[in-house]
């Protein structure tokens, strides 16, 4: 086997791992560079068919990127749904992702009987891709409980449009959200977060309400 071959067989083994992964950003972008490599390959060995086929595969990967990539922080693309604590849907969500839950929020526990909750979907078209739950831990202080994104969607930050609409809370009299505790792979320094301790800290601006007292 020459060097040639290995290329070929490298780029054939990239595609078929990019149909294993589950991030649709991932899959799309493992795709792209597999094509890529089956381009180059075949050009070589001048079977223009399979050049054809991978060329049309990546335009249509690079169309799917770019709209991704162009709406990731699109508020029009991803709304937030505030839904009730004890919601038969929000219940069956947790219920269906409850192992992929526990590996990203060990000791994550909801009581939808407690007071002072609030959940949150947040949707693009019919489709969940994120859970926002949170407490009120103290005085003007909001203790998110959980802060969930689906597989498919892990490569974006689809929770930042809770917090980006800061009304969620400031109507509520918070002035302060703090960031789950334990929680693996945290995104908040992303977000405009703080940390301190072991946790990350939003101050929010004082609501209207508030300003006008």
């Amino acid at each position: 086997m020459n060097w040639l071959d290995l290329v070929g067989w490298a780029g054939s083994a990239v595609l078929v791992w990019s149909l294993l992964q589950s991030r649709i950003l991932r899959l799309r972008a493992l795709n792209l560079v597999g094509c890529f490599v089956l381009i180059g390959y075949n050009a070589a060995i001048e079977v223009w068919p399979g050049v054809g086929l991978n060329v049309v595969l990546a335009v249509i990967n690079i169309w799917y990127l770019r709209g991704m990539l162009a709406t990731r922080h699109d508020e029009k693309t991803y709304q937030v749904v505030e839904v009730g604590v004890g919601d038969q849907f929000l219940a069956h969500t947790l219920r269906v992702h409850a192992a992929d839950i526990a590996r990203f929020n060990p000791g994550f526990h909801w009581d939808p009987d407690a007071s002072g909750r609030s959940a949150f979907l947040v949707v693009t078209a019919d489709e969940v891709v994120g859970v926002v739950l949170s407490h009120a831990e103290a005085p003007g202080v909001a203790q998110i409980d959980l802060d969930y994104v689906t597989p498919k969607f892990r490569d974006f930050t689809p929770g930042e449009f809770v917090y980006r609409r800061s009304h969620l809370f400031t109507e509520r009299g918070f002035h302060r959200v703090v960031s789950p505790p334990r929680m693996v792979a945290p995104y908040y320094h992303r977000l405009g977060f703080r940390p301190e301790g072991d946790s990350y800290i939003l101050d929010l601006p004082a609501s209207s309400t508030a300003q006008s007292a």
